[in-house]
């Protein structure tokens, strides 16, 4: 665990706050700084496409990829999580690039199948109490070996993003546009919609079920406000995301609150923040 202690070490000599002194804030604190990024990444597509609703039902299925774990017998049921919520997104992209139903419609309909499978599956194996911690989050709990993960994970994902970033912009500004240019419409959004649910299942453990649709779409959302081109739209996005972050784990170590629900509170103000000040921006 070199990597650690050359962290562990640069946050003591940078941060002489009271809070330092607990590993697992700085644990945390790493995690915000990988992730929280990733949020305002793709948050800014979700955002750009409306895709909340759809970012939201991948909470849903990652739900039901924690009963499918609790019943195949699994003690960390991460990889059920991971497996289940991409294909769950697979499934929703395919279809709605094949059906004449709205993407809403099609979307409510895996959304309310995926939750309610999970509860049923919880429910009868009684387990439901166990793991009611995935509404919620903890994101305190973060160990040495789920930063790793979590690194991992944003190194592929940064590197899918460079690789489909332009295709997926095309095909979300005209998606006729894109597939007269050779661009594979449904393979684009299959790879975000995997990258999106990836990102989702790694999280929700820590975020909570309840709010992570809020960590994808806010920072997005106050960016838009000021934002007048796509770089600073990207930008924006991310800054806020990170300040959110940083601001809202610390602060609850000072108010003994939940660590996600007082992130999403600094980010629904940035929203506010943004919108009230968009017409000096966009000026």
């Amino acid at each position: 665990m070199f990597v650690l202690d050359g962290w562990y070490t640069l946050v003591d000599f940078m941060l002489p706050f009271p809070w330092v002194a607990h590993t697992f804030m700085k644990n945390a604190f790493l995690a915000i700084i990988l992730v929280m990024p990733l949020f305002g990444l793709l948050g800014t597509m979700v955002v750009n496409n409306r895709m909340a609703f759809f970012s939201d039902s991948l909470g849903h299925g990652a739900f039901t990829g924690i009963a499918l774990g609790t019943l195949l017998g699994l003690i960390e049921p991460l990889a059920a999580i991971i497996l289940f919520s991409i294909v769950f997104a697979g499934i929703i992209t395919y279809i709605k690039h094949r059906s004449t139903a709205s993407s809403d419609t099609i979307i409510g309909v895996f959304s309310s199948f995926a939750i309610a499978l999970g509860l049923i599956i919880m429910s009868r194996s009684g387990s439901f109490a166990k793991y009611s911690s995935y509404l919620i989050g903890d994101l305190l709990s973060i160990s040495q070996e789920d930063i790793f993960m979590i690194l991992v994970v944003f190194l592929v994902i940064i590197c899918l993003w460079v690789f489909i970033f332009n295709r997926i912009l095309i095909v979300s500004i005209n998606p006729s546009l894109a597939a007269s240019r050779g661009i594979d419409t449904l393979m684009s959004e299959m790879l975000f919609s995997a990258a999106l649910a990836i990102v989702v299942s790694i999280s929700i453990q820590w975020v909570g079920l309840l709010i992570i649709n809020s960590m994808l779409v806010l920072p997005a959302a106050a960016a838009r406000n000021v934002s007048n081109n796509v770089r600073q739209y990207h930008l924006f996005s991310i800054f806020i995301a990170l300040l959110s972050g940083i601001a809202g784990l610390i602060m609850s170590y000072y108010w003994n609150t939940a660590t996600g629900a007082t992130i999403v509170l600094f980010a629904s103000g940035m929203f506010f923040l943004t919108f009230s000040l968009r017409h000096r921006f966009l000026s």
